[in-house]
């Protein structure tokens, strides 16, 4: 039997084992998919018995992320980029890390929108931490002409900016809707608009009325901001797509099959998240 895990600390909150206990039994694969609760103290000899102890791989949350990035032996380009790993597998007996996060992003977005064209584009990034590294690297090689980036302390957008290059333009948080009204995709990458994690306060009104507006933050479904675009007639893309999206790398190589996000498989996220 194939096995693979989440860890993180918690890790009773994660929905992975949800998403790919469908897979395995859509797709008739003799395999598991658990949750397992690794304190910080113990993760250095978590990873180093993780295939002793039967594992193909592991999903990582946090506060790990960064942690598991630093013990892999091989790393790959999304993870250096965001300084993190969400993805640990096996190749040749070396642990390697990559970060799903932008690609599922990515999917997501061409999912909801497929007829979105980032070539040539204005792009609004809010937020500065991993997945704000990992989607601004992402939305430039989709060939964008500009990311506005914004965050509360400038010098963190400053330093993305610095590893990125000279396509993305940091911003004053304060200036992000008057900045914003010329982009053809606003992304918060923030926690702002998660339950329980404070508010965004993103004026929406001055946007262009072509803009897309996305939240990676998936609990609530509809963010604040989300809601407030949905208003303005705006088209939104919430941060189930990119949950379900990044997921697909790792279960292809943990189980040898590359599985399909369904329609199905959102409506069971969708009702354990407003089940919650």
């Amino acid at each position: 039997m194939k096995r693979a895990c989440v860890i993180g600390w918690p890790v009773e909150h994660s929905r992975s084992p949800l998403i790919h206990g469908y897979w395995l039994e859509r797709y008739g694969i003799n395999g598991s998919y658990g949750r397992q609760p690794v304190a910080p103290a113990d993760l250095p000899q978590f990873l180093r018995t993780l295939r002793d102890k039967g594992f193909a791989g592991c999903n990582v949350t946090l506060p790990h992320k960064e942690a598991a990035f630093a013990a892999a032996a091989e790393t790959r380009p999304a993870a250096r980029a965001a300084g993190a790993a969400n993805t640990l597998w096996f190749e040749g007996g070396r642990l390697v890390a990559d970060n799903t996060d932008s690609a599922g992003f990515m999917s997501s977005l061409h999912a909801a929108c497929p007829s979105l064209q980032l070539a040539g584009a204005t792009v609004a990034v809010l937020g500065a931490g991993g997945a704000a590294r990992g989607i601004v690297l992402a939305l430039i090689e989709r060939g964008v002409c500009e990311v506005l980036l914004f965050n509360r302390t400038r010098a963190r957008a400053e330093a993305v900016a610095a590893g990125v290059g000279a396509r993305v333009k940091v911003h004053d948080w304060g200036a992000r809707a008057d900045r914003s009204r010329d982009a053809a995709l606003l992304v918060n990458t923030t926690s702002l608009g998660m339950k329980g994690a404070g508010t965004l306060d993103m004026d929406v009104s001055a946007l262009d009325p072509t803009c897309v507006v996305a939240d990676i933050v998936y609990v609530p479904l509809e963010t604040p901001l989300l809601a407030a675009a949905r208003a303005r007639g705006l088209a939104t893309v919430d941060g189930l797509g990119m949950l379900l999206h990044q997921a697909v790398p790792g279960f292809e190589k943990w189980f040898g099959v590359r599985p399909e996000v369904t329609a199905e498989l959102r409506a069971l996220l969708q009702r354990d998240i407003e089940g919650a």
